[in-house]
């Protein structure tokens, strides 16, 4: 249910309407307001890499995964519904705003995502995490649908305060759908809840010794840093690209990601179930060669019909990717410092997800267009793939190929 209730965030702020809004609105358009964008995205990612890794130590000493990923969620919250006071040239609180709750959101899914291992077995952590990522994309799409009146009119002065009712509307659904976390999350209990003698970061030092320990590990959040980078500015820009470039109206780009948000959810049930029978690794696998088509025929479409169906196929593998990633992970993490070694996990997405959307947002305000800047996403998958491909196997995650 938390996957259903956050998904409205990355769907409808992220990528949807504020992007959008924040661009076109707040920021003046042009390269400038992809550049801005950017640094706001990355702002983001480095604050919840600078206060998650800490907290997450005293996550595990403490027994307080499920109060960290409360008080984060509902800091994103409010944040999302501030965002309606937001209008014309307010780029600073607009800005500052979106990196909050944009931090908050990703600060959550840290300890959101270390509860994986205690709610699946090896024979099923595939079909669990890619039910949660479908159940996320459900989420998202009736978001959606309950916002389309609000965002269908676009820009026009008589429709702009709608528009900006939807950010309020996604805050209070995310907050609705997150009760479900409060009242009926259990967290299993440590053996002790006393303070130890060691800092939170000396702790975190001996689990990325541990993690070490595991063959592969370090290796794959690498190759994790370099493709996660290339996803999450596809997401982060394609409704930017959408609109910019090939001149969707805002009705046409809701259409797309309604349809886009079926394709992801269809993805993430179907490729969960494959994850559990081929293994998480040769999955991921199998998502990047289809994200590399993705963004060369994005790169050379000129109509709206060819980025439908290009989008559609990034849906696929768009909640799949992330959750086979989701999976591997748990296979290399050490046991009883499940928040701490998800950190690590969430460090290299939260580092990759600086450099995307710079590397975007710099190559599109230096060029004056945004083809040039999709196509060096290309990079990142192709890196990241080949690193993956030579990253081995856990016993663990081989356990998936045997239904051990």
């Amino acid at each position: 249910m938390y996957d259903f209730a956050n998904s409205a965030f990355p769907t409808l702020i992220v990528t949807v309407a504020y992007s959008v809004y924040f661009k076109q609105i707040v920021a003046g358009g042009g390269g400038k307001g992809d550049l801005l964008w950017g640094v706001a995205l990355s702002v983001a990612m480095i604050l919840s890499v600078t206060i998650t890794p800490p907290l997450s130590a005293v996550a595990d000493r403490r027994s307080a995964r499920k109060r960290f990923l409360i008080l984060f969620a509902y800091i994103c919250v409010f944040a999302t519904a501030l965002l309606s006071n937001v209008t014309t040239g307010m780029i600073f609180a607009g800005m500052a705003l979106f990196i909050i709750a944009t931090a908050a959101f990703e600060s959550s899914l840290i300890f959101y995502n270390s509860f994986l291992p205690d709610v699946s077995t090896p024979e099923n952590i595939g079909k669990i995490s890619g039910w949660g990522w479908g159940l996320g994309y459900l989420g998202g799409l009736l978001c959606l649908f309950l916002v389309k009146p609000l965002l269908a009119g676009g820009f026009s002065p008589e429709n702009l305060p709608l528009f900006q009712m939807s950010f309020v509307a996604v805050a209070v659904f995310y907050g609705l759908f997150t009760l479900p976390v409060i009242f009926w999350l259990r967290e299993a209990k440590t053996n002790s809840t006393k303070p130890g003698k060691k800092s939170a970061f000396a702790e975190l030092w001996e689990t990325l010794k541990d993690t070490q320990k595991t063959p592969g590990a370090l290796r794959f959040l690498l190759a994790f840093f370099l493709y996660n980078d290339g996803i999450v500015t596809v997401i982060s820009f394609s409704s930017i690209y959408a609109v910019s470039t090939l001149k969707f109206s805002m009705g046409e780009v809701l259409s797309l990601f309604i349809m886009v948000q079926v394709s992801a959810g269809v993805g993430a049930f179907t490729l969960g179930y494959l994850t559990d029978a081929w293994g998480p690794r040769k999955t991921i696998l199998l998502t990047l060669a289809n994200w590399c088509v993705v963004v060369i025929v994005a790169y050379f479409t000129e109509t709206k019909y060819v980025f439908l169906g290009v989008s559609l196929l990034a849906g696929l593998s768009l909640g799949s990717s992330q959750s086979a990633s989701r999976a591997l992970m748990a296979s290399y993490i050490p046991e009883k410092r499940a928040a701490q070694s998800f950190s690590f996990y969430g460090f290299c997405g939260k580092m990759s997800s600086v450099l995307g959307p710079l590397v975007f947002g710099g190559v599109s305000a230096l060029t004056g267009e945004q083809r040039t800047a999709i196509l060096s996403v290309l990079v990142f998958f192709l890196v990241g793939g080949a690193l993956l491909w030579l990253t081995p196997e856990t016993k663990k995650s081989a356990q998936y190929n045997h239904g051990k």
